[in-house]
């Protein structure tokens, strides 16, 4: 049994992710501003506080907890996202903060503050994009989070360097289409050929085991374009 957090859980991958997990009989923190779908499932073993990524005090508050009922975790994912689809002509700073407020200071947040209470053993998967890649399909409107895909990729690299000596392992997988409503808001009508329940099949499993064969590394995980 393994302990693991992950972010995003209210819907789509993250929710399938809580699910999943939950059902192979692991424990799982999961931290999402609306709390309310993981609490509905009623499965043991997992703790779902509402929980805000853009608070210092909310992650902190998170790391205590995992210090006080599991001492450490074996895993986090990373599978919170936020999207904002508009011409780049009618995008604002502002924008772009809640964009990377989410995407990247967000990570950054948690990471920092979860770290004296993980596995040194363990696994930080941080899901991005795609659209992160250097020198991927590139489309209108996607400035801002695609551009935050690119960054929390560089800032997984960077943080598998400086704690490859004590661990934990570090990993991106940039993702393709998977069929959830952030799909829908970026690519409306477009119907992907990969379901949420079977991409969080996939990251749940590289998230437990990922770690023995990657460091450092972004896994390209699409079939398709976008």
């Amino acid at each position: 049994m393994a302990s693991i957090i992950v972010t995003g859980t209210s819907r789509g991958i993250g929710f399938e992710l809580v699910r999943q997990l939950a059902g192979q009989g692991h424990r799982v923190l999961a931290l999402s501003r609306n709390n309310q779908p993981c609490l509905e499932l009623g499965l043991e073993g997992v703790h779902a506080p509402a929980f805000d990524l853009g608070s210092e005090e909310g992650c902190q508050k998170a790391a205590q907890w995992v210090a006080s009922n599991w001492g450490q975790a074996d895993a986090l994912i990373h599978n919170a996202g936020r999207l904002v689809n508009k011409p780049f002509a009618d995008t604002t700073t502002e924008d772009f903060l809640k964009v990377y407020q989410v995407n990247v200071f967000g990570v950054a947040r948690l990471t920092r503050a979860l770290l004296p209470h993980l596995n040194p053993k363990g696994h930080v998967v941080v899901v991005s994009s795609m659209g992160g890649i250097q020198g991927s399909a590139k489309f209108p409107g996607l400035a801002a989070y695609s551009s935050s895909k690119g960054a929390v990729i560089t800032l997984t690299e960077l943080l598998a360097e400086e704690y490859k000596e004590t661990g934990p392992a570090f990993n991106a997988l940039a993702l393709g289409a998977v069929q959830t409503e952030m799909l829908e808001e970026a690519f409306p009508g477009y119907k992907a050929p990969v379901t949420a329940a079977e991409m969080a099949g996939y990251i749940a499993h590289f998230a437990l085991n990922g770690q023995a064969l990657y460091n450092g590394k972004v896994l390209q995980v699409s079939n398709s374009t976008p």
